[in-house]
């Protein structure tokens, strides 16, 4: 896949409304599906595939931005865990799934994909106060 055909890199996903901040080499969204409440997804700004195509400053400062993020997810979100899901099968750009798991998961022993569910959209307010929250704990 070349970088002109990379949905990430194109800017078409994620949307743009789902920004919540700058995290070193990435940028972090709220997924769009939030059934698993606080499902946040930190994007490579520049195209790469494999975290060992990444020169070892970028990889730490890219694995520093996970941690932070998780970090606010789990105070926001009140995570018992968190889930990290670096992929890469249907999107071949660096992204991680970043998915706190509560007490009330419906599935807290199975990986998000494989428990069935109905997309959960939020409301742009309660979208945007979502993403002011993990802002918030992000800049502290």
């Amino acid at each position: 896949m070349t970088t002109a055909e990379c949905r990430a890199c194109a800017g078409e996903w994620p949307p743009a409304e789902t920004f919540i901040a700058e995290c070193g080499p990435a940028n972090a969204y709220l997924h769009v599906d939030q059934f698993f409440p606080g499902w946040t997804l930190l994007v490579l700004k520049r195209h790469a595939t494999e975290l060992w195509e990444l020169e070892r400053a970028e990889r730490h400062a890219l694995v520093d931005g996970v941690a932070d993020v998780a970090r606010a997810l789990a105070a926001v979100y009140d995570a018992r865990k968190m889930n990290y899901e670096l992929l890469g099968n249907e999107l071949p750009h660096i992204h991680w799934h970043l998915v706190p798991r509560r007490a009330d998961d419906p599935a807290p022993r199975r990986p998000v994909w494989t428990h069935a569910h109905e997309t959960r959209r939020l409301a742009p307010d309660e979208q945007r106060a979502c993403i002011d929250a993990i802002r918030g704990l992000l800049k502290a």
